[in-house]
């Protein structure tokens, strides 16, 4: 939601692959290139809009649980606002303000509220979208393969303090993200599929304001939020 150039070996190793793939005629041409053009590409789609508006899958795994999947809509504002607005389960919301997140359970009527910063949820990871999008900044390390006719990229984040082990994406071919995975140090993941992406949309910024649902309790957590 930086990374470092491959070395020149591993950069010839994957273009000599991909090559041969287009010739196989499994990967389309557009992936036949470095892959630090698809990271460019990116970079360049999700720089220029200041609004992003998704809606969303959400699939959360974890050791000893059965997984569990919710849907909705994603709004993001720049700088540093998301609202993740759930209609499975209904009511549920996760919501940054630039400098806070807040997460309201609907079932229990409880906000847990926590520093954007020290947040560990692992929606948090989709902030890079909501500032000035430079992966190699932000990640150490890529992987790729293509996958039917995208590109999956595994990108492993450059401090030793994210709460995450590393994050993949299945990228378009017109560079937009379709798929996310974030794998959590603790083994669980959290995958999301995004459809009907706008670019662009008008949104107030008056939606990533967090108003505490009549009779909430509000508890202010110190240490990761639980996923919920």
């Amino acid at each position: 939601m930086g990374i470092n150039v491959l070395a020149a070996g591993d950069v010839k190793f994957y273009v000599k692959r991909l090559a041969l793939a287009v010739c196989l005629g499994s990967v389309p041409a557009v992936w036949a290139v470095d892959v630090g053009k698809i990271l460019d590409g990116i970079e360049a789609r999700y720089n220029r809009p200041q609004t992003l508006q998704l809606l969303f899958e959400q699939t959360h795994r974890a050791q000893g649980r059965p997984p569990r999947t919710e849907r909705g809509v994603l709004y993001l504002r720049k700088p540093g606002r998301m609202r993740w607005e759930y209609h499975v389960p209904a009511g549920k919301l996760f919501l940054t303000d630039g400098e806070f997140a807040y997460l309201y359970s609907p079932a229990a009527n409880r906000v847990e509220k926590m520093s954007m910063k020290e947040s560990g949820d692992l929606r948090t990871p989709l902030a890079f979208l909501i500032g000035r999008v430079d992966l190699r900044r932000d990640f150490r390390e890529f992987r790729s393969r293509p996958e039917g006719e995208w590109m999956h990229i595994t990108a492993l984040p450059r401090s030793d303090r994210a709460p995450f082990h590393s994050v993949s994406f299945l990228v378009g071919e017109s560079f937009e993200i379709l798929r996310l995975e974030i794998e959590g140090e603790d083994g669980s993941t959290m995958s999301f599929r995004f459809s009907e992406e706008r670019l662009n949309p008008p949104l107030a910024r008056e939606l990533f304001r967090f108003e505490p649902p009549p009779g909430a309790e509000l508890v202010e957590v110190r240490g990761p939020l639980q996923v919920e």
